[in-house]
């Protein structure tokens, strides 16, 4: 019996979106002038951006506690973050990490890094949901049915 993996597709997106991020950051920080939302904003964006930061790592985390359990024990994992999003980990990432690291930083490079993120997850979940569906088959195939890929469903 195939068994479930604790980093899936995560390595992929991290190869690239990782040395993006350390670019962008360090370009951020060499050229201000040019990557910066501008003064005015910094501020407000640098409060939006730390509660962003702390949002993520809350999701992260919480969604890591339901994970480790179902991969020792492999099955599927549809509550608490996964009844919103079949990837919260990757969303938590891509939609507040990123972003609120860009806001705190006043840096709209670094916000770039989400676009590059979430192509190369795209380009690269397929795999993952291939392995959950030969892994759990119709149970998956129902899952995908009704929760989201990506974007957290909120309702």
């Amino acid at each position: 019996m195939e068994k479930l993996t604790f980093l899936g597709i995560g390595p992929k997106i991290g190869r690239i979106a990782i040395p993006y991020l350390a670019i962008a950051v360090t370009l951020g920080i060499l050229y201000p002038g040019v990557f910066s939302f501008g003064h005015a904003v910094r501020l407000p964006f640098m409060v939006a951006g730390t509660v962003l930061i702390v949002v993520a790592l809350i999701y992260y985390f919480s969604t890591l506690r339901l994970m480790l359990p179902g991969i020792k024990e492999n099955r599927l994992v549809t509550g608490g973050a996964y009844r919103i999003c079949r990837n919260p980990l990757y969303s938590a990432l891509i939609l507040f990490l990123f972003p609120g690291l860009a806001l705190a930083s006043n840096s709209w490079i670094i916000l770039t890094a989400s676009v590059v993120a979430y192509v190369v997850f795209r380009i690269v979940i397929h795999e993952e949901e291939e392995q959950l569906e030969r892994i759990f088959g119709d149970e998956y195939r129902e899952y995908m049915k009704r929760t989201p890929r990506f974007f957290p469903k909120i309702l």
